[in-house]
């Protein structure tokens, strides 16, 4: 049992939280105003969570991966800093983008694969 003030971290989320090992993603559909304040409220109590347990968030690896057609691409505040935006981000070892395209990932592992067979192959 829990015994610290705020409970578990993902106590009053709104919108989905993943947590994996030291990391922690949060996803939100942004079609909508609620939508978008939803997600800031829920960092904001990220935020709070981490003070109150004497926890920090590393804020260079804090990022916004905006996903799908006709995002309107809305920024987000981890306590007072604005969070950077991110073109493709890694998780799990798999690259992703904006588009959920996974070419970056087909050419990252056929890249390794050549490297491989070159250092292989005898000479």
């Amino acid at each position: 049992m829990s015994k610290n003030p705020e409970g578990d971290m993902g106590s009053g989320i709104e919108c989905t939280l993943s947590k994996f090992a030291a990391d922690t993603k949060q996803c939100g559909v942004v079609n909508t105003l609620e939508g978008r304040d939803a997600i800031q409220r829920d960092l904001d109590r990220l935020k709070r969570w981490a003070r109150v347990n004497h926890m920090k968030f590393n804020k260079a690896k804090c990022k916004v991966l905006h996903m799908g057609r006709g995002n309107p691409k809305p920024s987000y505040r981890l306590g007072r800093e604005w969070m950077m935006s991110s073109p493709v981000e890694k998780d799990l070892g798999m690259l992703g983008d904006e588009n959920l395209n996974v070419s970056r990932q087909c050419a990252l592992v056929a890249r390794k694969a050549n490297h491989v067979l070159v250092a292989s192959k005898p000479v």
